[in-house]
């Protein structure tokens, strides 16, 4: 039975909504905030993971909308919070039965969260004490560097992904690795092997049928 001190409208849409705002901010606790305005008495008739210190019963402090020109959905758009972070907001309008805009439904998401990992990835992925790269003598029998190199290099020129490789590409690539001086390293054909999924006796016949032929 409906509670006779609460409006019809109001009424309306906590009946219809406000279990869906409790899935929509259980799911994406603790960032996400939802309310639900009252559009007719421009009050806030639920919220639920409070974020932005608004008040249940209080002023909506909504712009005025134009309905029929923005369309069901608003957004998504941003705005600064009490605190000063940024949240990324979605808004709908809810109908009652007669068509006509009873509510609003807003779901405001603390993006400062994502902001803030990805400033400490940032930071991590720069560094902060990096020095010059290594004299390319200290690495010149690096094998395994230079076949990695050599190997993305060559996918990325013809835009192929390394799982993608047919038997074809595969004997060019060891083809190409050999004229390069590639295999000279202790266990390269073994790595080679591994990286482009071929047997090691697969690598092992191209390579002497390459010197047999040069």
């Amino acid at each position: 039975m409906r509670n006779p001190n609460v409006p019809p409208v109001k009424d309306l849409l906590l009946e219809r909504y406000a279990p869906i705002a409790d899935g929509i901010a259980a799911l994406f606790y603790p960032c996400a905030e939802v309310v639900i305005h009252d559009l007719r008495d421009q009050t806030i008739a639920y919220l639920v993971n409070n974020l932005s210190k608004l008040e249940v019963g209080g002023p909506s402090v909504l712009d005025e909308v134009h309905y029929a020109a923005r369309g069901r959905t608003i957004g998504p758009y941003e705005k600064l919070n009490w605190d000063g972070r940024r949240m990324r907001c979605v808004s709908n309008i809810l109908f009652d039965d007669d068509g006509k805009p009873a509510g609003m439904l807003c779901i405001n998401f603390n993006i400062a969260v994502f902001e803030d990992v990805r400033s400490t990835l940032d930071l991590f992925i720069k560094g902060g004490n990096l020095t010059d790269a290594p004299a390319e003598e200290l690495f010149r029998d690096d094998w395994q560097d230079r076949i990695n190199t050599y190997l993305h290099t060559w996918l990325r020129e013809r835009q192929i992904g390394i799982n993608a490789l047919t038997r074809e590409h595969k004997r060019e690539i060891v083809e190409a690795l050999h004229a390069q001086g590639a295999f000279r390293g202790r266990s390269s054909a073994n790595y080679v092997a591994a990286v482009l999924t071929m047997g090691r006796a697969t690598v092992y016949k191209i390579l002497k049928q390459m010197k047999e032929s040069g």
